[in-house]
């Protein structure tokens, strides 16, 4: 897709057809190494007018998005980015739904501090949820399905409930997910403190998928950590006694 970008300006977007891109190997690819990371295509297809960019948290979803993108009623080109790996659903043959579009989804409501998640590392930060209930922490998670048209009103909401954001995506932290939800928070006014977890502004080398993620800083457990780090004076301790 990095080479065909041109062509995505000049024989798509220009023109607003319904052209489908389903981009395969999103993210990070493990030991195909950096030439076939998948690191910025969010940075770089948010930029475009009438691009929709979109990414399933899971295969039920992906059906879903693939769906809802052949519609008639889908009008402008479409982005769905997926990974590279295994999946998350033994039973993934689902029934196929309309998304509408630029529409997130509340997986959890929670007190103070909010994942946005764009993608399959939703997946890591529902492990980290779960493993951080037994901290005490009540920690609200959204799952955003696009990155462009963001859901205005979901944000708009989820900044004014919550004090403190994390947003976590398969994709660079420069440009991508996480900088739409800055953007955003600060053109409506927001003063959250937010968090981006992503793949940095490096070159990633080979590696397993698990190193990788470990070494970007956004699996389960880096979730898991950036929240105790955002949420300290907030643990319940427990006297025994």
């Amino acid at each position: 897709m990095q080479r065909a970008y041109d062509q995505v300006i000049h024989d798509v977007a220009i023109q607003n057809l319904p052209v489908i891109f389903c981009l395969d190997r999103a993210g990070l690819v493990g030991e195909d190494g950096p030439t076939h990371h998948g690191a910025y295509d969010i940075a770089y297809m948010r930029c475009i007018p009438n691009m929709i960019v979109s990414a399933p948290m899971n295969e039920s979803e992906l059906r879903n998005l693939m769906f809802t993108a052949q519609l008639d009623s889908s009008k402008n080109p479409f982005v769905i980015r997926y990974p590279r790996g295994e999946g998350v659903m033994p039973e993934w043959k689902t029934e196929m739904r309309e998304v509408a579009i630029g529409k997130g989804r509340k997986l959890r409501e929670g007190e103070e501090l909010a994942i946005l998640s764009f993608g399959h590392p939703g997946n890591f930060a529902a492990s980290a949820i779960r493993d951080l209930k037994s901290e005490g922490l009540n920690i609200g998670h959204y799952d955003m399905r696009f990155a462009k048209p963001l859901d205005e009103e979901l944000l708009h909401q989820v900044l004014s409930k919550y004090s403190k954001i994390i947003t976590v995506e398969d994709g660079t932290v420069k440009g991508g997910f996480g900088s739409a939800v800055l953007e955003f928070a600060n053109e409506h006014g927001h003063k959250n403190e937010i968090k981006i977890l992503g793949i940095p502004d490096e070159i990633i080398e080979h590696g397993s998928l698990k190193e990788l993620h470990r070494e970007c800083g956004y699996d389960a457990e880096a979730i898991k950590q950036a929240v105790l780090e955002m949420m300290k004076g907030k643990i319940k301790v427990t006297l025994l006694g």
